[in-house]
């Protein structure tokens, strides 16, 4: 079936008509990166096929709780909390082999006029890629995201307090085949059912941490990529419940664990000539002026933008020195050590942004990443020299703020960011992190209590 088939609601009628699905799943992604919407019976999505469902519009201005804070322009109490349109987008159909009889359709949301909500994730980063467009730019991007295998249910874990878990594994894992084994039977379904679902994984392997994986997806044209991406954790969780087992993609779930990242590898196609925008042979390495001034934009933009990369309190708890994960905003060549990695060679040259967890919403932190670039091309940024050693150790550079609060005045001082993303996004995505911090700010810890409680 090629993809324009797949994209029609005539290969959705029939399979409709054949049995093979009587549901339909209509979701669009959330502020916090879930995927959030209705299950349909099949003969009833048809009717509304075209024009898609209402939903109340304060699914993008919640916390992580569903809680509904004040404070938001765009929704809120005193604007009534009305409805949206979430409106299928025929080039996400697939059928989901993991659950019984059902297709999903990825929406994007609408306006009643059928304009795009542009605080939607989905639609932050279309304005970008239609910014890149104009440019003459075509942008292609993978995710490789790390998480952690729990022997124990969501509930399980709950009811623990999520203290004491049992971990899928009792050794460092990085690589190692045989630790692999012992949850062969986990994994395999996680790729089997991908690879099915049209989400085309290339590999898993063990990672840093006791009970830590990698899954690694293929590169593709930036929405598309992101798209996979977020059905990807979401299915993968679906099929850890199917399973008796948990997964979280927490930066860092345990202050004594290795956290978790979600390395995002970035290429740009001239659209014109159909090559690889960053390479130019003619250049030092390859690496093409287009590449240096991408580059330099991102490494300038990186602090302004981090709360898109990093939306949450526990997000920076994973930046430490020598963990893995980078501290200080510096590139190199093939370096682990720094945050942006230059890797590939030729028409595969391309960037690693190290920078975000796996904790990120890949919508809000694909368009940061394009959008702090296309700025970096537009004004011709200069590059600064490639780090050789050891990026931690890096002198005379920015660093990544240290805490969600340390962003959110990063951000907040942005006259770039206002102009990349626009006011209203601006101003809306800046919200999210204040509402996040400020519930952090309210809770006594089990660290505070363990640590004064008798001693002060």
């Amino acid at each position: 079936m090629t993809a324009a088939q797949q994209a029609s609601p005539d290969v959705l009628k029939g399979w409709i008509d054949e049995g093979r699905v009587d549901t339909v799943i209509l979701g669009f992604c959330d502020m916090q990166g879930r995927l959030v919407g209705k299950r349909f019976t099949a003969d009833h999505f048809v009717t509304i096929q075209e024009k898609g469902t209402h939903f109340c519009d304060y699914l993008l201005g919640t916390d992580m709780e569903m809680n509904t804070p004040e404070g938001f322009d765009v929704v809120g109490w005193d604007k009534g909390y009305g409805d949206w349109t979430a409106k299928p987008d025929w080039g996400t159909l697939r059928l989901i082999p993991w659950l019984e009889k059902s297709a999903l359709i990825l929406a994007d949301v609408v306006d009643e006029e059928g304009a795009l909500v542009e605080i939607a994730p989905r639609s932050v980063l279309k304005r970008q890629l239609d910014r890149a467009s104009k440019m003459g730019f075509e942008l292609q991007l993978a995710s490789e995201l790390e998480f952690y295998l729990i022997r124990e249910t969501y509930e399980e874990a709950w009811r623990k307090g999520y203290e004491g878990l049992n971990l899928g594994g009792h050794y460092n894992e990085d690589y190692h085949l045989l630790q692999g084994t012992r949850n062969e039977s986990v994994y395999r379904v996680f790729r089997e059912q991908l690879m099915k679902a049209g989400i085309p994984v290339e590999c898993t392997k063990g990672e840093a941490g006791i009970g830590q994986h990698e899954i690694n997806v293929r590169y593709g044209p930036a929405l598309e990529s992101a798209d996979r991406h977020v059905l990807l954790k979401h299915g993968m969780k679906e099929m850890a419940i199917q399973q008796g087992v948990a997964v979280t993609f927490m930066a860092k779930p345990d202050h004594g664990w290795t956290g978790s990242s979600c390395h995002i590898h970035v290429s740009l196609k001239n659209r014109e000539q159909g090559q690889n925008a960053f390479y130019d042979p003619a250049e030092e390495r390859g690496m093409s002026r287009t590449m240096r001034h991408f580059l330099a934009g991102v490494i300038r933009h990186m602090r302004e933008t981090a709360i898109l990369f990093a939306p949450n309190v526990n997000s920076y708890k994973r930046y430490i020195t020598a963990s893995w994960a980078p501290t200080n905003i510096v590139w190199g060549w093939d370096n682990r050590t720094c945050g942006l990695r230059i890797v590939g060679r030729g028409q595969s040259l391309r960037i690693e942004n190290r920078f975000p967890g796996a904790d990120a919403n890949p919508y809000l932190a694909y368009a940061a990443l394009i959008a702090s670039g296309l700025e970096g091309i537009e004004q011709s940024y200069e590059l600064e020299e490639a780090c050789d050693g050891n990026g931690y150790d890096r002198s005379g550079t920015e660093r990544l703020p240290a805490s969600l609060n340390e962003a959110i005045v990063a951000f907040a001082e942005s006259k770039f960011v206002q102009k990349a993303l626009g006011p209203a996004v601006a101003s809306h995505y800046l919200h999210v992190a204040k509402v996040e911090q400020q519930a952090f700010e309210r809770v006594v810890t089990n660290w505070e209590k363990q640590r004064y409680f008798e001693r002060i």
